[in-house]
């Protein structure tokens, strides 16, 4: 035997997900290794057939207070902490009649399950795990002796392991280690995160941040950079948690265009009218609403159909033949729907590059939850832009107010606005994007590319006319100039919506009233950087 490889004569196991518990125990116990356990992992080994200890042979103590109290004991930590090769630790475990454990096994109570299916405040306190943090560090620290295992998918490696080598090597002990260390310290972040919503916490001293890994990426935004993708505490429908059907790996920009084009489309409730957002580069491209998905796509594709080539695609319902047959006409990266008929997967599946998720819904776009970036040294966190038109006051500033048709187009144009990088200028008309201008340094300018764009496109289609001719605009801020105003007017606008509270908001109602515009202020900006 190595000289690093040892072997395990004795496993803790205590978990909460008995997934191929059985299995994987009943190959250590026919490895010659000695089986402890507690509470409802001991009773499912038993049942199984296995001949399993109960943690208090070890410890002399039963369980106590509805099992808050069981590991914590130096019979335990003592059989996981004592190094091996040292006298002195060696002496007191005989000393203590303490029994070496070689192996821990411990997947921790499901507290971020409790939590997401809405558990009551107490309720979530009990599903916070003590013991098995306390297991799993000891274990990991130890690792030049003992093996520890906080997943499933690691069964199969220890198996392995011993089955070669008739024990675990150090390269997998220290793997083993650096997945128990994570694995707690994610847990730790979601209860304090959690913790922290529940005393009003807007900014906790210490805010953590975990996630478990969905998959590996080739590559990140460049092929030098390297990238994985993985999943946070957070249970909201979207790209992490969708089924992918069919089609190629994601890559790191689908992922984050695919999240973008899916929290946009989730602004239109499916109850109300069929939605289609395309997006390239993380900014939205097109987007309309229609009677149907097909209507709504073709509305949206129209906008910019040039930047739509080699996009995503999100729908806010579930994808049909009909739209699933238009979409597939073009080069497209992703489709992302809450669901599909069987018809449109088949139609899809032609495509044999092109992802399909299926989501199972969609986002709230009211929820809380934080938003998280880096920047050098540090984290920004702020909570999510979950303000939605349908729940703003809009108060008209002008001499003109908007008409029914205007209304409805500017609360649709401010809808997308939300979701396309700052400065944001949106030129919308009967429910569909005529006109995007984004990210530009001045508001100005995302009018004027804006209306460029939307007059690029009526050239391709033979159109005599923009179509941002008698459409309105949508600012995602105030305009604090009237320049970017007049801009809108000379593109064709009619109508406007936007954030108000500039120092010249008079001077920029006077042009629009001179201009005949009708103008609402919302009281609430959607900048997005």
């Amino acid at each position: 035997m190595s000289v690093d490889v040892r072997p395990i004569t004795r496993a803790l196991l205590s978990v909460s997900d008995k997934t191929g518990l059985v299995e994987f125990a009943t190959a250590l116990a026919k490895s010659g290794v000695e089986l402890v356990s507690t509470g409802g992992t001991r009773k499912a080994l038993a049942d199984a057939g296995l001949d399993v200890k109960d943690v208090s042979d070890l410890t002399g103590f039963p369980e106590m207070m509805d099992g808050r109290v069981k590991t914590l004991h130096p019979k335990v930590h003592g059989g996981i902490l004592a190094i091996r090769g040292d006298a002195g630790h060696q002496a007191s475990l005989a000393e203590h009649a303490i029994a070496p454990i070689d192996l821990v096994v411990v997947n921790l109570y499901p507290f971020e399950a409790t939590v997401a299916r809405g558990a009551g405040f107490d309720d979530v306190i009990e599903n916070i795990d003590i013991g098995g943090p306390a297991l799993i560090r000891g274990a990991a620290k130890n690792h030049n002796d003992v093996a520890v295992v906080v997943d499933t998918s690691d069964y199969a490696a220890v198996l392995s392991e011993v089955q070669l080598h008739g024990g675990t090597t150090l390269a997998l002990r220290k793997r083993l280690a650096q997945t128990a260390y994570a694995r707690t310290a994610a847990y730790d972040a979601a209860i304090s995160n959690w913790f922290a919503t529940q005393v009003d916490a807007e900014a906790p001293l210490f805010r953590a941040v975990g996630g478990k890994l969905i998959e590996s990426l080739r590559y990140g935004e460049n092929p030098h950079q390297k990238a994985a993708f993985y999943a946070s505490d957070e249970r909201r429908p979207g790209v992490a948690t969708a089924r992918q059907v069919q089609g190629k790996q994601l890559s790191f920009n689908n992922i984050n265009d695919t999240d973008a084009a899916f929290e946009a489309v989730a602004e239109f409730h499916p109850a109300r009218t069929s939605a289609v957002v395309i997006v390239k580069h993380a900014n939205p491209c097109g987007v309309a609403e229609g009677a149907s998905l097909a209507e709504a796509y073709t509305k949206a594709l129209a906008c910019d159909p040039v930047s739509a080539f080699g996009g995503i695609i999100a729908v806010n319902q579930t994808l049909d033949a009909e739209a699933a047959k238009l979409m597939t006409e073009i080069f497209t990266e992703v489709i992302v729907a809450p669901d599909a008929t069987e018809e449109a997967i088949a139609l899809v599946g032609a495509k044999k590059n092109l992802r399909l998720l299926l989501t199972g819904g969609l986002p709230d776009v009211r929820a809380a939850g934080l938003n998280i970036r880096t920047v050098a040294g540090g984290l920004l966190v702020q909570s999510r832009d979950n303000a939605t038109v349908d729940d703003l006051e809009l108060k008209v500033v002008t001499k003109r107010e908007p008409t029914a048709q205007e209304l409805s187009d500017l609360r649709f144009a401010f809808r997308v606005a939300k979701h396309v990088k700052s400065n944001t200028i949106i030129y919308a008309k009967n429910g569909a994007t005529v006109g995007i201008g984004a990210g530009q340094m001045s508001r100005v300018d995302s009018a004027r590319i804006a209306a460029r764009k939307a007059q690029d496109a009526a050239e391709a289609a033979g159109l005599a006319e923009p179509l941002t001719k008698g459409s309105v605009v949508a600012s995602d801020a105030f305009f604090p100039f009237a320049d970017g105003l007049l801009a809108a007017v000379e593109a064709g606008a009619t109508a406007v919506i936007q954030p108000g509270g500039s120092m010249r908001d008079a001077e920029v109602i006077a042009a629009a009233d001179a201009a005949g515009l009708a103008m609402v202020f919302t009281g609430v900006r959607h900048f997005k950087h």
